[in-house]
């Protein structure tokens, strides 16, 4: 019983700190022998589309097309592509209004793997950028993920998401925002080893050529897509500098929700990228893919309880001080979960508590998401969640 609650305690530690430690020591070792990548910048700039697929998005819908028409890059040689396959509001209407994209409709919904694939026959540029209907790219975003094709090894390139929190922020809003910088730091160094393991649907970029369909089934579809691509022996860049822009979750209910769908699409990838798992393939993506995904969307949330309850059992059977130290520890970090979970229902903002109650929150999440694919109640048709 001891051993195995040290064996599950090291992978509960490795998934969530030292990986990221072990990884920030792998990038150190490796500068000394390579000198990060270079960009010619007077490269000539590939032809782009910018793919959005929008569900009933009438409030920010002409915002979006905006910023996707003043991003700097060169008018002739961008296209935006909108498809807006099941909006029941006045989202076709409102994007009816600009000529300088092509608006794809359908009244049917078949979720956004579907609209993907029927936009796709009318791409010929050379790269294609996906980005969410509720999230606004800053200016150079385009030119800064481009610039890493120049390597032939690059397939995709991931873009950073950034999540816009206030200082009166609920535990939603900062837990959210401290979670993507910390994502954001890893996913850096991933690619400075070698890969990242996958995008998100925020912002990311493909090689056209490189565009292999995905199961319409799919729940997280961007995933999917991007890794698809590594399967094939392709770098997955990540680029800091170009950002997609959007608010937090409306409040933690609305968190949860969309942390369950990209939990139960996360086993569903699993089960799908089964060249991504075998280290005889690419075995430094397969160590990547392990210790940044699969840990984290199996059984690491519960090996947390598994833990839990046998350091209370050993703490009151051994007189180990050690074991009764770790068991209050633990109970204090979970105290301090609940008091996140009474204050922010309060609507009493106290940023001490965010953290534990946000890292409750997301092992709920995965626990749930497990659950809800193994009945096959998850839909591949996009949640909208509410933003603040």
């Amino acid at each position: 019983m001891i051993i195995i609650f040290w064996i599950s305690l090291f992978l509960i530690a490795y998934t969530f700190v030292g990986y990221g430690l072990l990884l920030y020591i792998l990038v150190r070792i490796k500068r000394l022998f390579k000198k990060p990548s270079s960009f010619d910048q007077n490269h000539l700039l590939p032809s782009v589309t910018v793919l959005v697929a929008a569900y009933n998005e009438e409030e920010l819908i002409e915002e979006k097309i905006k910023n996707s028409l003043e991003l700097d890059y060169p008018r002739e040689k961008l296209q935006v592509i909108l498809i807006t396959d099941g909006s029941s509001d006045r989202t076709v209407e409102r994007a009816s209004k600009y000529q300088d994209i092509l608006l794809l409709h359908e009244d049917v919904r078949a979720g956004k793997m579907a609209a993907i694939k029927r936009a796709m026959p009318l791409i010929k540029t050379e790269i294609i950028v996906f980005t969410d209907a509720n999230t606004f790219l800053n200016q150079s975003a385009l030119k800064e993920l481009v610039k890493h094709y120049q390597n032939e090894k690059v397939g995709a390139v991931a873009g950073e998401k950034r999540i816009l929190v206030q200082e009166s922020a609920d535990a939603s809003s900062a837990g959210e925002g401290f979670y993507w910088k910390y994502e954001s730091a890893l996913k850096k160094w991933d690619y400075e080893l070698y890969s990242n393991v996958g995008a998100a649907g925020e912002l990311f970029s493909i090689r056209t050529s490189l565009y292999e369909p995905v199961e319409s089934d799919t729940i997280i579809d961007d995933h999917m897509i991007a890794m698809r691509i590594a399967e094939k022996g392709f770098i997955i860049a990540y680029e800091a500098g170009a950002y997609a822009m959007e608010t937090a979750s409306a409040n933690t209910a609305e968190e949860l929700k969309r942390k369950i769908r990209i939990a139960a699409g996360g086993i569903q990838s699993i089960f799908r990228l089964k060249r991504a798992a075998n280290p005889f393939n690419y075995p430094v993506l397969t160590f990547q893919y392990i210790s940044h995904r699969v840990l984290r969307w199996t059984i690491t949330p519960f090996l947390l309880i598994l833990v839990f309850v046998l350091n209370g059992w050993i703490a009151f059977n051994s007189p180990q001080l050690i074991y009764k130290l770790m068991f209050i520890g633990q109970l204090a970090f979970y105290f301090l979960s609940l008091l996140g979970l009474f204050f922010e229902s309060r609507h009493i903002r106290i940023k001490a508590f965010f953290i534990p109650y946000y890292f409750c929150v997301m092992n709920y999440a995965v626990m749930a998401g497990i659950i809800r694919f193994s009945k096959k109640n998850q839909s591949a048709a996009w949640e909208k969640s509410k933003r603040k």
